[in-house]
């Protein structure tokens, strides 16, 4: 059985990734979203590779939340993907939310990344 919510979310995430892309400059991050855990990449589109990757699962991250399926954990979890960005030379990002409404955990991490120096 298949779940629809998912696969309605699949379409949206193809309708927004048709207007939304990466470059080495302003990469498009993208996250995902499931029930115990929250992940981020920053893609260059253009190049076809993934730049950096983090999740609630990384030992940094996992260490300031208890669980990764919280807005606690996307506070963390925006934070420190700031810090890495900015290590790596990147203020500037497109954000892709993945299909996913812009609330809960979404905002959270998209906040989160704003106040940690990415602009967007």
């Amino acid at each position: 059985m298949v779940n629809q919510r998912e696969v309605k979310r699949f379409y949206r995430h193809k309708r927004i990734r048709q207007k939304v892309s990466g470059t080495s400059q302003r990469p498009r991050v993208c996250v995902h979203r499931s029930l115990n855990n929250l992940q981020a990449q920053a893609i260059d589109d253009i190049a076809g590779k993934i730049i950096f990757a983090l999740s609630t699962l990384d030992k940094n991250v996992r260490s300031k939340a208890k669980s990764g399926g919280n807005v606690q954990a996307a506070v963390v979890l925006g934070e420190a993907f700031a810090v890495k960005a900015l290590e790596k030379g990147i203020k500037k990002i497109s954000f892709d939310r993945g299909g996913y409404m812009y609330h809960g955990r979404i905002k959270a991490f998209a906040d989160a990344a704003r106040k940690g120096g990415l602009e967007f």
